[in-house]
C-alpha cells in the first residue's frame, strides 16, 4: 500500500484527502504545514508527496525546494495540490522540481489518475529484483 503525505494547512481540505486516499488503498500521512511535512517526508519515507502552495510561515515552493535538496528526499515524486492556478504560479513549481500541479478543486478522478502516473513511474525505473 503506497505511503502519501499530504502536507495541507486547511484542517478539512487535509481530512477529506486523507479520507479519499484511505478509500482508495493508499496509506496517508498528514501534515499541517510545511516545517511539518518536511519532517514526515525524512521520518515516514513516503511514496508521494501531495503539498499545497500556500501556507504560513513555509510555503509549498520552499517545501519542494527543501525536500529536493535533501539526497534522501530528492526522488520523491511531489505534485502541488493548490488554488493558484495562473500559468506563472504553474511554471514556477515546475522549475522547481514538481511532478505535477494539480489545481483546486481537483476532480477525485484527476487527483488519483496524477498520483497512479507517478507511482507508476516509479515502478517502472525501479531495478529488477536479481534471482538468488
Amino acid at each position: 500500500m503506497p505511503k502519501i503525505l499530504i502536507i495541507e494547512d486547511e484542517p478539512e481540505m487535509r481530512r477529506n484527502i486523507t479520507t479519499l486516499l484511505r478509500f482508495y488503498g493508499y496509506n496517508p500521512v498528514a501534515a499541517e504545514n510545511g516545517r511539518a511535512g518536511i519532517e514526515a517526508a525524512r521520518r515516514e519515507k513516503p511514496d508521494l508527496v501531495l503539498c499545497d502552495v500556500m501556507m504560513p510561515a513555509m510555503d509549498g515552493h520552499a517545501v519542494l525546494r527543501e525536500l529536493r535538496a535533501d539526497k534522501n528526499t530528492a526522488r520523491i515524486p511531489f505534485i502541488f495540490l493548490t488554488a493558484k492556478g495562473e500559468l506563472d504560479d504553474l511554471r514556477t513549481g515546475m522549475n522547481l522540481g514538481a511532478d505535477d500541479y494539480l489545481i483546486k478543486p481537483v476532480k477525485v478522478r484527476d487527483l488519483l489518475a496524477a498520483i497512479r502516473t507517478r507511482l507508476e513511474r516509479i515502478e517502472e525505473h525501479r531495478p529488477a529484483m536479481l534471482p538468488n
